[in-house]
């Protein structure tokens, strides 16, 4: 008689943490990009007074771990080489090193509590200092004002550790044991000489923070340390790779298609969009110059951040009484030919590359015969004309041809239309909602020695600007929306915008 034995094959895998403004995700990848596990779990979010907002940094670590549950349980018996961490950038927390307890809540990046601070230091010899050795605008979006603020408000007693999202993971993932941030993420705090790659003493000295009290700067790759009973996984796991959310959908996106080195734009909550350059002293107006990853040689990238994309058409979405999502993507496939509806989404001021605090949310255009369909419409567009209003201030010549394009709100078909159609140029839009864990993964991966090698499965789909939307189609549209930008409270550009589709 005989005894066939089962053999069970363990794919040695890499659990992925996407630790985000709304959600915390975790995924196990194989190393053919594909996900045996998923798990998620919400993220509170907060504004006790206006433009100020804040999230519970114990219950955004507890979300983690949860989410990593999960998705460890879904994918059953695996084998787990290493952690990898994606996260929200920019955002803040604190807490007492003795007792490793949170020094109040965390300040989001959306918060704007440090406006004031930012204005008062705002010279023209500041700014430019600022620009030159951080590579970004001097504004309250990054983090180093609520390093400040937190440094201004702690405890005296307290042995005061502040950090961003990654810092505090790390801390939470390897029982206190790393005090360290990721070279990207500290690229995003205003505190960091971009080109060096080290905390920068004048601009420490400008926002009165001590370096003494700032995580020890490394490379994406670390050393990060190992686990610490964490989400049921072995101790002693290594944490192989951390990056930023949006640094790692650009990994992300390149790891799924090798050789395409073009940009990327990310649409979550916010958006961002990022294109890589071999010079940290790139600048533009209105764009940052920020580190993608270090892994371990440092690749730097033009970026240029949207404040309300997926945000904005939430907004729009509850206002008109429809759910967010594939609903309000529904509502707005319904609108007719002839549109007139802009939406100006600056419920908080407007990000790059206009970076105006004072603008407001409009909507303009609308008469008799607007509908809620027209409405929901010009949300859609409000996230795609954002987008180009970046992309045309970094590329004007139109060299980049195609732009890689990640994020929930890729799964409307609409919007990834409307989008191709304001650009004039082609979207590559990835397979994988979940880029930003991909791209951690896939570093992960090249951390261990191993490699991502995705599936032919996982190919982007393609989404070429339309025929039936011309060149003078484009230019009016675009128009409209230059009009609602001065009527929101954006100074006039003195020019317009640089065109980047192709006569056709």
């Amino acid at each position: 008689m005989n005894i066939h034995a089962e053999v069970i094959v363990r794919v040695p895998s890499v659990l992925a943490l996407d630790q985000g403004t709304t959600s915390s995700k975790a995924l196990v990848v194989t190393p053919s990009g594909r996900v045996l596990g998923t798990g998620s779990c919400p993220v509170g979010i907060g504004s006790p007074r206006p433009g100020w907002v804040e999230q519970d940094a114990t219950e955004l670590a507890h979300s983690v771990e949860v989410a990593a549950r999960r998705a460890l349980d879904e994918a059953g018996t695996v084998d787990i080489l290493g952690v990898a961490i994606s996260n929200q950038r920019e955002s803040v927390v604190a807490w007492d090193a003795r007792t490793r307890d949170v020094v109040g809540p965390m300040i989001s990046w959306q918060d704007q509590r440090g406006d004031a601070a930012c204005r008062a230091l705002a010279t023209p010899t500041t700014e430019a200092l600022v620009r030159e050795r951080s590579g970004l605008e001097l504004g309250s979006m990054f983090s180093a004002s609520k390093i400040a603020w937190f440094a201004q408000h702690a405890d005296a007693g307290a042995d005061l550790r502040v950090g961003t999202v990654d810092t505090w993971l790390l801390d939470r993932l390897t029982g206190g044991a790393t005090y360290a941030t990721e070279a990207g993420n500290a690229s995003r705090t205003l505190l960091l000489n971009v080109a060096g790659l080290n905390w920068d003493a004048d601009l420490c000295g400008l926002f009165g923070v001590d370096p003494a009290i700032l995580p020890a700067v490394r490379p994406s790759t670390g050393p990060w340390g190992t686990t610490r009973n964490f989400a049921g996984l072995p101790d002693a796991t290594p944490i192989l790779a951390v990056l930023g959310d949006s640094h790692a959908a650009l990994f992300g996106h390149w790891a799924l298609e090798p050789g395409a080195a073009v940009g990327k734009a990310t649409y979550g909550t916010g958006s961002s969009i990022m294109l890589p350059v071999d010079d940290p002293g790139a600048r533009l107006d209105g764009i940052a110059t920020t580190l993608a990853w270090q892994a371990p040689a440092p690749l730097w990238a033009l970026e240029g951040n949207i404040l309300y994309a997926g945000a904005g058409m939430d907004w729009l979405a509850r206002t008109l009484g429809v759910r967010p999502g594939a609903d309000f993507s529904a509502l707005a496939a319904e609108a007719s030919g002839s549109r007139s509806a802009v939406f100006v989404p600056a419920l908080n001021g407007l990000g790059a590359p206009w970076w105006e605090a004072g603008a407001v949310g409009t909507l303009t255009g609308l008469d008799a015969a607007s509908t809620r369909a027209e409405i929901a419409r010009a949300g859609l567009e409000s996230v795609a004309h954002q987008v180009c209003d970046v992309v045309e201030a970094m590329d004007p010549d139109a060299t980049q041809r195609q732009l890689h394009a990640g994020g929930g709100a890729t799964a409307s078909a609409a919007l990834m239309q409307i989008q191709a159609d304001l650009l004039g140029r082609s979207l590559l839009v990835s397979s994988h909602a979940d880029i930003s864990a991909i791209g951690a993964a896939a570093l992960a991966f090249d951390a261990a020695g191993s490699r991502l090698v995705p599936d032919a499965t996982l190919a982007p789909r393609v989404v070429h600007p339309s025929d039936a939307f011309s060149a003078d189609d484009r230019r009016a549209t675009r128009g409209r929306w230059r009009d609602a930008l001065t009527r929101a409270g954006v100074p006039a550009h003195p020019e317009p915008l640089a065109t980047t589709t192709q006569e056709r």
